[in-house]
């Protein structure tokens, strides 16, 4: 698109709320809201003596503009709702320019639900609405010794299901309240816990008491967990230690950026004391990340009546608006200005350039250099497929957090699949897969388990949506018509846009792409043969009618499916085999 058709389109904008987006022929650029769109889009531009970046734009927005020769925008009712539809946006289609926020992480909480008759504490990652039910944190990290120290330090109900009692009763670990009744020596116990939850350090004398008795009795390999629980216990939040000697519960968030990197701060604040310090740390793009934090930080958990910030920012009321309807109770978004308040802030902001000078995942930064990745690849998803002469026909996707380094098995994905080529069935899975951004966002970085014909394939269905994730794609090596799978040894090739890269086998890239993909191709094989097993139960069911593997080949060609067979009627079924079988089925399976 000329620059004449952009003016147009701009000239064309309505003076109402709204989303626009920039783009590069079919490559989103950015995607930013406006209360005003022909207001906020023509700010970008001069227009004198012809169309081009507005010179008082960033170093990034001018490229940006530079690079933009197509404008689409969406008007919304309100510029809450446009707020909201570019937060989805930006996490569905990784715009080129735009800060991009992971959300798809929650931390978890410790709670204990009151109702019960002996409440106990249990690790969760989702908040219920529920006024009987406490909860503490979110834990960035510890949050698993946190409560194995509980259950060390007070003898409350260990088993979430106990009818006797048992060895923990015997350890003195325990009341045995399935079997007596303790109740008020419960509810004293119960107390105490929870006050060491919101102190954490109050439990250090009791576990180091524990430990010194394990080393004394030769339990070393007991003694060495409990040092590692108090170890866990001290670090929780050794950068900020506070107490307001206030019962007051609030969030504060500070924000610092060098040239290359955002990185934030949040304080949570439970009666009076920091009980979590949660930091996050990505590539200093344009946009709000005060929004973005916001978004992501409060998808799941517990939204505190006051959040405290440095300054002031332009969506401020918005996202007050937007976290009070979240949380059924109003949200206020605060400039510090007690002293106390600031206090935090200061120190959220050390917190915060404590972490942007942090080393950093070698391997993270490698990839993105070696490759020139438009995303850094926090976040990666592999596809691969298996079948048996085209029996059980699946697909397998698996997540990988390379932040953290660690596969996220909760992320991973199963596909039936229909098609009867390589080509269509990855073709099939990806289709699916893009469809379901709306629910697990899009990852960083895709890579492909086959050659540049499927590479080309997934970058065209990224951008027939408009979506900008990289992808790389990586062929077996194949030894006498074999596919080679030892890493170490295979000398696979990586393609990545049109270049083919063959690196030494000893490579730490390639090794490393080639153990995601062959975590890939294991969850595909177990997929398959669990599809196949299941597929061969309900064969034996046919067989067991008397139906021949001749007319059971027919029904499946026909119906692609067991279930669709079952479901079928007795005329059609007669129509693809004959009455016999369409009996049998009719009287026996249906």
């Amino acid at each position: 698109m000329q620059k004449s058709n952009l003016l147009d389109k701009i000239n064309s904008l309505p003076n109402e709320s709204g989303v626009y987006r920039y783009y590069h022929n079919n490559t989103l650029l950015y995607v930013g809201k406006a209360k005003n769109l022909k207001k906020r889009v023509r700010s970008y531009f001069s227009f004198t003596p012809s169309l081009r970046a507005n010179p008082k734009n960033s170093p990034r927005i001018i490229k940006l503009i530079e690079e933009a020769n197509n404008l689409e925008y969406t008007q919304t009712s309100s510029e809450l709702d446009a707020l909201i539809l570019e937060n989805s946006l930006i996490k569905q289609m990784h715009p080129k320019y735009n800060i991009l926020l992971r959300d798809d992480k929650t931390y978890p909480y410790i709670c204990c639900d009151l109702k019960e008759d002996y409440p106990r504490f249990e690790i969760t990652r989702k908040v219920k609405k529920d006024s009987l039910t406490k909860y503490y944190g979110p834990y960035a990290s510890g949050a698993k010794d946190l409560l194995e120290a509980l259950y060390l330090c007070y003898p409350l109900r260990q088993m979430k299901s106990c009818k006797k009692r048992c060895i923990f009763y015997d350890m003195s670990r325990c009341l045995a309240p399935c079997e007596f009744n303790v109740k008020l020596e419960y509810e004293n116990i119960l107390k105490q816990a929870l006050q060491a939850l919101k102190n954490p350090k109050q439990m250090l004398k009791t576990l180091n008491e524990k430990m010194f008795k394990y080393a004394e009795n030769e339990n070393y390999e007991e003694a060495a967990k409990i040092r590692d629980m108090i170890n866990h216990i001290k670090n929780l939040n050794q950068e900020i230690e506070v107490d307001l000697a206030k019962d007051v519960c609030f969030d504060v968030f500070a924000v610092v950026s060098d040239n290359e990197f955002l990185s934030s701060t949040r304080l949570v604040i439970n009666h009076g004391k920091v009980v979590s310090v949660i930091n996050e740390k990505i590539i200093n793009k344009e946009g709000d990340f005060l929004s973005q934090l916001l978004f992501a930080n409060y998808k799941e958990g517990i939204i505190p009546n006051n959040i405290y910030i440095k300054e002031e920012n332009e969506n401020k009321e918005l996202l007050s608006e937007y976290l009070s309807k979240l949380a059924n109770h109003k949200v206020s978004i605060k400039i510090a200005k007690t002293n106390e308040v600031k206090k935090l802030i200061e120190l959220a902001e050390n917190n915060s350039l404590i972490n942007i000078k942090k080393q950093e995942n070698n391997l993270l930064f490698k990839l993105k250099s070696f490759f020139n990745l438009t995303n850094m690849p926090y976040v990666i998803e592999v596809f691969d497929n298996s079948h048996f002469q085209g029996e059980a026909i699946v697909g397998a996707m698996i997540n990988y957090n390379l932040s953290s380094n660690e596969f996220n098995k909760q992320n991973y994905r199963r596909y039936n699949l229909t098609s009867n080529n390589d080509y269509e069935q990855m073709q099939e899975m990806l289709i699916r897969r893009i469809n379901s951004f709306s629910e697990l966002a899009s990852p960083d970085l895709w890579i492909i388990d086959g050659g540049k014909a499927l590479l080309d394939l997934a970058n065209e269905l990224l951008a027939q949506n408009e979506i900008n994730v990289d992808v790389i794609a990586i062929s077996k090596e194949k030894l006498n018509h074999l596919a080679h799978r030892a890493k170490g040894a295979a000398r696979d090739k990586l393609y990545f846009k049109d270049k083919v890269y063959e690196l030494k086998t000893n490579d730490e890239i390639l090794q490393f792409i080639q153990k995601l993909r062959d975590e890939a191709h294991r969850f595909a094989i177990t997929t398959h043969q669990n599809a196949k097993r299941k597929n061969d139960l309900k064969a034996s069911k046919l067989e067991q009618l008397g139906i021949s593997k001749a007319n059971i080949i027919k029904l499946l060609k026909y119906y692609e499916n067991y279930e669709n067979i079952y479901k079928a009627d007795f005329d059609e079924i007669a129509k693809v085999t004959n009455k016999n079988v369409a009996s049998k089925i009719s009287k026996n399976i249906k």
